[in-house]
């Protein structure tokens, strides 16, 4: 976010999500504001120009279809959820967040905010990239196979585009388009990350104890190079003898 422009894409990416736009529209819509704002001609007065037989002054909403989720936490169900979640995340691990509350959360009802919390402390302190979270999730939903489908569907599509465009993506950067769709959904990410951040913390920060831990991990976090994993630990070590004080819920 080097300018007040793209920061506020974000913000606005942070609102229409807060507000229950889909995720995927959010990041495709992030990516429509950027192509256009960079690579859409302008007339001489200011308008955009029309392309493709889409007039640039007025564009209609964008429709996205999301692959159907089952019913019931099934296996194949669960699998399917987080083989789309592989398929389509894109800008940092913690968007998984946000998919993970919109449809196992909001949409399903298979997890609680305080259970998908748990799910999320557990991925930062196990060993791998934040993904690991799938298989706590999927261990919570289904058990043990709920954890090995979720972990296979999650990064499985990740072997797949590696080895199809792996020689492709280096040029990316040289397209002006390309470009323009890549920094609009890296901001898009951003404010998907701010906005399950927040609702989250509704739900994590409720006294003085957890609001004096959140302002105290975010000041180490952002001075410091210390691992988030010890932060998540150090976090636990207080709330357990918080506990034992009868100072916790």
């Amino acid at each position: 976010m080097r300018t007040w422009s793209l920061a506020g894409v974000a913000a606005v990416a942070a609102g229409a999500y807060l507000l229950g736009v889909d995720e995927l529209v959010v990041l495709a819509g992030g990516a429509v504001v950027l192509l256009v704002a960079r690579c859409v001609p302008r007339r001489p007065g200011g308008g955009l120009v029309a392309v493709g037989g889409v007039a640039g002054s007025g564009w209609g909403p964008v429709v996205l279809a999301r692959t159907g989720v089952a019913s019931q936490a099934d296996l194949v169900g669960l699998f399917g959820i987080f083989l789309e979640f592989g398929a389509v995340l894109y800008g940092s691990g913690y968007v998984l967040v946000a998919f993970l509350r919109g449809d196992l959360v909001e949409r399903l009802g298979w997890l609680s905010d305080a259970q998908l919390l748990d799910a999320v402390a557990i991925g930062q302190l196990t060993p791998g990239p934040v993904f690991t979270t799938a298989t706590f999730v999927g261990y919570l939903v289904a058990g043990l196979p709920g954890a090995v489908v979720a972990t296979v569907g999650i990064f499985g599509p990740s072997f797949v585009f590696v080895a199809a465009l792996g020689r492709l993506l280096p040029h990316v950067r040289d397209r002006a388009w390309t470009a323009a769709l890549l920094d609009g959904v890296n901001l898009a990410a951003l404010g998907l990350m701010a906005g399950v951040s927040l609702q989250l913390g509704v739900d994590a920060i409720i006294d003085p104890l957890t609001i004096a831990l959140a302002a105290a991990g975010a000041i180490v976090l952002w001075r410091s190079a210390l691992n988030a994993s010890w932060l998540v630990a150090g976090g636990a070590a207080v709330g357990v003898l918080a506990s034992l004080a009868g100072l916790g819920p």
